[in-house]
Order: structure tokens, then sequence, then C-alpha cells
């Protein structure tokens, strides 16, 4: 799965300061942090409202959202996944994978 968000994330930063007009992705860069944080916001309460109802595709596919965002926002900050990986295996030493320290 960690090669997933690896390439999704060079994808991300392959596509920072392309023409907007070509790429979704170079729009969401060329908007500007806030509006990629915003954006990461909208998809959480996506995925918020469609758990609520109970609607597992939706669920799904605003997930799959959620996580491009999210991937995309540690691209604007310059935090590769193995960073975010490396504080899993930190807190799954200290805690557990299932507890939040």
């Amino acid at each position: 799965m960690s090669s997933r968000f690896q390439r999704l994330y060079a994808a991300g930063l392959a596509r920072r300061g392309v023409d907007p007009k070509g790429s979704k992705t170079a729009r969401l860069f060329a908007a500007g942090r806030d509006r990629l944080v915003k954006k990461l916001g909208e998809e959480a309460i996506e995925v918020i409202i469609e758990a609520v109802k109970g609607d597992r595709e939706a669920v799904i596919t605003e997930s799959a959202d959620l996580i491009y965002h999210l991937v995309m926002v540690w691209a604007d900050l310059g935090i590769p996944p193995k960073e975010i990986w490396k504080e899993m295996d930190r807190r799954e030493e200290a805690r557990g994978i299932a507890e939040k320290l």
C-alpha cells in the first residue's frame, strides 16, 4: 500500500507548476495551499456525511478523494509518505496499531 501513496505523491509533485488548463492536480496546486487544505476538509466532511448515512459505496468513493487530497497536502508541504509511515511505526511500537497516542 505504501508504494501507492508514494506513486500518488510523486505524480502530484510532477504536476506542480504544470499548465493548470490540462490537469486538475495542477489547478489545485496553482490555487494555493488555502484552497488545497479547504478541499481536504471538504472531502473529510463528505466521508463523514456518507458514513452517517451508511452508504458504503459512497464512503469508498469519498475516502479515495480524501486520501488523494491528503497526499496532495503532504506534497505541498514536502512531507514524503515515508515520514508518515515512520510516525505510524513509532505509534505502533508505543501503543499497538489500533491505539492512538
